[in-house]
Order: C-alpha cells, then sequence, then structure tokens
C-alpha cells in the first residue's frame, strides 16, 4: 500500500470519527422533550424562524458546537416559532432566536439573540452533569 492512500486511508477515519461525535437535533415534539427531561439529558431548545437573521446566524455556530466531542450528549429540539406557538406558551417564550439549556428538567440557561459562540458555549456547558 503506498504511502498517499494510507494517508487518504487516515484521513477518512479521522473525519468518520470527528463525524461521530454529532450531537442530535429535532424538531420539537413533548414526547421526545419529556423523555430526555426524565432521562437526565442535556437538552437545547432552539427557538427558530426561517426569516429571522439571527436564528441563521445562531445555526452554524450551534452546529458547530453540538459536532464537538465536549456536546455529543446533546439533543437539540428545535421549536418553530411561527407554527409551534402552543409550545412557545408552555416555555414562555415571546421571541425568536431563543435558547433554552436543560439538564433534565431543571433549565440552567436562557437567552434570545445571543450570536456569540462563547457564551453559547457556556450555557451549553451548565446542562452537562
Amino acid at each position: 500500500m503506498n504511502s498517499g492512500f494510507r494517508t487518504l486511508i487516515v484521513a477518512f477515519s479521522l473525519l468518520a470519527a470527528a463525524t461521530s461525535f454529532a450531537a442530535e437535533t429535532k424538531p420539537f415534539d413533548q414526547a421526545t422533550f419529556a423523555a430526555l427531561q426524565a432521562a437526565g439529558k442535556p437538552v437545547l431548545v432552539d427557538v427558530y424562524a426561517d426569516w429571522c437573521p439571527t436564528c441563521k446566524a445562531q445555526e452554524p455556530l450551534i452546529s458547530a458546537l453540538i459536532g464537538s466531542a465536549e456536546f455529543k450528549d446533546y439533543t437539540v429540539l428545535r421549536v418553530n416559532f411561527d407554527t409551534q406557538k402552543d409550545v412557545r406558551k408552555v416555555l414562555n417564550v415571546p421571541n425568536q432566536s431563543t435558547l433554552i439549556v436543560y439538564r433534565g428538567k431543571l433549565e440552567v440557561s436562557r437567552s434570545t439573540g445571543d450570536t456569540s459562540k462563547e457564551s453559547i458555549a457556556a450555557a451549553l456547558r451548565k446542562g452537562l452533569s
């Protein structure tokens, strides 16, 4: 096996290992949320609107963070700001671009309009036990 091919295999192996850290993102539903809370899992509730420029700025930051090994245990539940008004009411969320971090049943962080990768990471760390 030549060294170029061996290097390519190693590179693909590292890429596969890196992508295996990705946390899961799902549409918000109450049953999934309740199950994750009951299991004591860290959850990020992301209240998102397609038309929101702040939400669009948050999206790649959140993706990068939850794709890291540090936050691999997270599940991101995305609430559609425009269509899930009942969920927004229960969670007391008046604005899009709201991020809520839970550690089990405990809300440990909430922010609206945050586009700082460092402060979003700090909030996510609060959800880790």
